[in-house]
């Protein structure tokens, strides 16, 4: 599986967030159901929520660690290449300012 990237990564973060809210909401609507198979269905949906608010949390984690990584890395690359990072920063500036005069 390719890797994903920051955006995708934070947006696939907050759907899952959302499914979780929405299926919990929804085991709270329907406990008062009676029957055996939903008594069943319950559990298997709660296990899974709580399966999936684990793997939610460890994806934040490895996503913080990923993020404090590259800052880390940004930052020795600009003090050890500082007229670089100053190019590099001014290229941008300049791309970002051509982007905008053309609106």
């Amino acid at each position: 599986m390719s890797e994903l990237s920051g955006a995708n990564r934070e947006k696939l973060i907050d759907d899952v967030r959302v499914v979780i809210s929405d299926a919990e909401e929804l085991l709270r609507i329907t406990a008062s159901q009676a029957g055996e198979g939903a008594a069943a269905l319950r559990g298997r949906i709660e296990s899974g929520l709580k399966k999936a608010r684990v793997d939610l949390a460890q994806l934040q984690d490895a996503a913080v660690v990923k993020a404090k990584a590259a800052g880390r890395a940004t930052d020795d690359f600009v003090h050890d290449n500082p007229w670089q990072a100053v190019g590099v920063a001014s290229g941008i500036g300049l791309v970002v300012g051509l982007l905008i005069g053309r609106r």
